[in-house]
Formats: structure tokens, C-alpha cells, sequence
């Protein structure tokens, strides 16, 4: 038995690497190992892994197994205070006490755990607890310890509901394959981490080709797209009335609702400047690009509109906005030095969005739009308003400008 016993976690070791090894995402490998483990006859009714995670809106994730719902996952959001219930868990004891692994058998009548995380599985009829911490770097203890300030490393509790909890066959399994499942998890946590923050400080669609191997300087692709920068408004006059905390707080409530908008048509957020933000729309389609702008440009106007409704009747500092769109081929993609890359746009298209923008406040209307948009926007439900010929600085013919009314729903 014990013999068979070894030779099937070498088996499921040999798994473990080869998941690891395919990029198998932390679900599909929590799904399958537990069904291995099951198989092997090892009685297991919950299976919980938890890890730190770099992520701006959630400090720590975890992944929860139960046979019956298969695997579900949660994020932890940055807190100042972590609840009550973590200094009173497993996890916490394992990490602060140093010890490798902490087992609570629960058989014995009248057994009560120390751990109310333990006692709520007891009266779903858990017979035995195992939890280990498994690290992943040299790095010391956190002088404060939260659920999102862990160590490098991953906490992984087993949970059975078997007659007589584990035995020494079972935890033999576990114990002989926790290394490997940990390093599988850890790659997978790895690649998400990358992904999520090439996303998070480039963009949607230029961190997924940086993370893809579009990283030569000066490898860049032509491409027709719609510009849109948009700017707050008396910006530099505003911040010296506010504290940096309301300054920042500002920038964070209006850029949240000009990157949900863009996002939610398709479009991608390049880059932060200042008070600014520029953006693309580059379907495949210019036509689309042209009406996903438009649709943003509208939906951006009322949300700003009811932001400052919000922010003024809460006392903050509040303030308007310039939007500038217009259509062409512009270039995409890795500009800089060698040791410090920006995936970006550039070309004339670029240069005179950014110039249109200089002429909001002179026009009286915060949204400007080329006759570009307009043309390849084509038949939409949009008034257009004509705002005439105009030079731009640096552009080598005169622009044809429009703004758009206000859709009433």
C-alpha cells in the first residue's frame, strides 16, 4: 500500500510540473489536482489556496476547491485594518509561529478547534484540518502582517470529512507533492501577475503584445485608428486651491470614469499626462473606431456632468473637461532607448489631435471633432454641430471642425 501510495504522488509530481510547464491558469490546476488527489482515495471536502497579489484594487487572492462547486475564487481589497477573523486563522498562526505545517484532527468526541474558520467546517462535518505554508524567496516576516501584506509564498489548507480525518497514507500524498503543486501554482500566479500589470500600466492591448514578445525598440505597425485626448480643464488654477489629497483624489475620480468609458467601447487608454489622457480606438473597422469614439465622447459628457453634480454638492473641487477626436493612420508601437521602452502612438494623426485640443475653450465646446471622425463615422444618430475651417499649429492645411449636441435620452 504505502509502496502504491508513493509511486502515484510521484505521478501526480510529474502532473504537477507538466501543468506548470503548459501555463495552466490557477483554477484549472487547483480543479484538476484536486480530482487526482481524490482519485488516489485521499477523503478531501475543501481544499483552499491563498497568496499575495499584485493587483492595484486587491492586495491577496484565494482559490477555495469543494467537490461540489468545483473551484471559486476571491479577492481581498487593500484594507487599512484586516478583519477580526485573520489574527484568529490557521493562516495567520503558521505564518507568525514559523512552524512548516499545523494539523488540527478533529475525531475525538467533544473536540472543539481553536480556529473559528476550523469550527464552521467541523459543523459541516470536517473530521481533520492540515494547512502549510510554502515560501517562495528569503525575504523576512512583514513587520505587519495582512491578508495583503504576506511573504512571497502560498498558503494551502486540506480540509477532510473522511471517518477517521487523514491517515498517514494520505498525508504521505499531500506532503510528497505540496512543492511541486506549489511552484505550478506559483508559475501560473507569475503569469497573471505580468499580465495584469503590463495591462494595468500600458494598456488593455499594449500589454497584451508586449507580454505576447512585441518588445524590439522600434518595432512599431501602421495602423488607422481614432485618436481622443481628453484634458480636465483650469486644471493647474484648481490644484492650487486643493490639498495634494484632494488634487490626487480628483484626478483619480475623473480618470476612473474617462478609462471605464473608453474601455467599454473597445477602446484602449495609452497613457496618463498630467491633468491628460490619450486614447485609441483601433478596430479593424475605422468606421466602428470612429462611432466607438463618438459613443464615448457622449457617455464621457454626462458622466463628467453628474461627477461634478456630485463632487460640488460634497464639497470637493470640481472641474470641466476638453475632448479632441480625429481619425488617420498613425504608428504604434515600441518607441524609446534601450533600457526604457513606451509602447505608444505616434504620426501627424496624433500631433493635430493634440492641436485640436488647444482649441476647445476658444470654440466654446468642450468636444471637438474632426471632419475625419465625422466622414468615417457615417450615418449616426449624432447632431453635429459646425464649428468652420481652422489652422492648427505645425498641420500643413486648414481642419474642418465639428462638435456634436447633446443625445437626450
Amino acid at each position: 500500500m504505502a509502496k502504491r501510495r508513493s509511486i502515484e504522488a510521484r505521478e501526480l509530481a510529474r502532473w504537477l510540473v507538466q501543468m506548470g510547464l503548459e501555463g495552466a491558469g490557477q483554477a484549472e490546476l487547483l480543479e484538476g489536482y484536486c480530482a487526482k488527489v481524490v482519485a488516489l482515495g485521499v477523503p478531501i471536502m475543501r481544499v483552499q489556496v491563498a497568496h499575495r497579489s499584485f493587483h492595484p484594487k486587491f492586495g491577496g487572492i484565494g482559490f477555495t476547491w469543494r467537490p461540489e462547486g468545483g473551484v471559486t475564487d476571491e479577492q481581498y481589497p487593500y484594507m487599512e485594518t484586516p478583519p477580526p477573523e485573520w489574527h484568529e486563522s490557521p493562516f495567520y498562526e503558521v505564518l507568525t509561529s514559523g512552524i512548516d505545517e499545523l494539523r488540527e484532527r478533529l475525531t475525538e468526541p467533544g473536540c472543539v478547534s481553536r480556529f473559528p474558520v476550523v469550527r464552521g467546517l467541523q459543523q459541516e462535518g470536517a473530521t481533520d484540518y492540515l494547512t502549510m505554508a510554502i515560501s517562495f524567496g528569503r525575504e523576512e516576516m512583514p513587520e505587519k502582517l495582512t491578508p495583503n501584506n504576506m511573504p512571497e509564498g502560498v498558503m494551502i489548507s486540506w480540509t477532510s470529512d473522511g471517518p477517521q480525518g487523514f491517515s498517514e497514507s494520505d498525508l504521505d500524498v499531500l506532503r510528497n507533492t505540496v512543492q511541486e503543486l506549489a511552484l505550478a501554482l506559483k508559475s501560473a500566479a507569475n503569469r497573471q501577475t505580468a499580465k495584469t500589470l503590463l495591462q494595468v500600466y500600458l494598456g488593455r492591448d499594449a500589454g497584451r503584445r508586449v507580454l505576447s514578445g512585441e518588445i524590439r525598440r522600434g518595432s512599431v505597425e501602421a495602423v488607422n485608428a481614432v485618436i481622443l485626448f481628453f484634458d480636465l480643464a483650469a486644471f493647474t488654477a484648481l490644484t492650487e486651491r486643493s490639498t495634494g489629497r484632494q488634487t490626487v483624489a480628483m484626478l483619480n475620480d475623473y480618470f476612473g470614469l474617462a478609462v471605464d468609458a473608453v474601455r467599454s467601447e473597445g477602446g484602449n487608454v495609452l497613457k496618463f499626462m498630467g491633468d491628460g489622457m490619450l486614447a485609441m480606438f483601433g478596430q479593424d473597422d475605422i468606421g466602428e473606431a470612429a462611432r466607438a469614439a463618438l459613443r464615448t465622447a457622449d457617455r464621457l459628457r454626462r458622466e463628467m456632468s453628474e461627477a461634478n453634480e456630485r463632487r460640488m454638492a460634497a464639497g470637493e473641487p470640481a472641474t470641466g473637461y476638453t475632448m479632441a477626436l480625429h481619425a488617420g493612420e498613425i504608428l504604434y508601437g515600441n518607441i524609446g532607448a534601450d533600457t526604457r521602452l513606451d509602447f505608444t502612438v505616434i504620426g501627424s494623426t496624433v500631433n493635430t489631435a493634440a492641436r485640436m485640443g488647444t482649441l476647445n475653450a476658444a470654440l466654446g465646446h468642450p468636444i471637438v471633432i474632426s471632419a475625419e471622425v465625422r466622414a468615417a463615422a457615417g450615418d449616426v444618430d449624432h447632431e453635429f454641430i459646425p464649428l468652420g475651417e481652422h489652422w492648427l499649429r505645425g498641420v500643413s492645411e486648414p481642419k474642418v471642425l465639428f462638435s456634436i449636441e447633446e443625445k437626450l435620452d
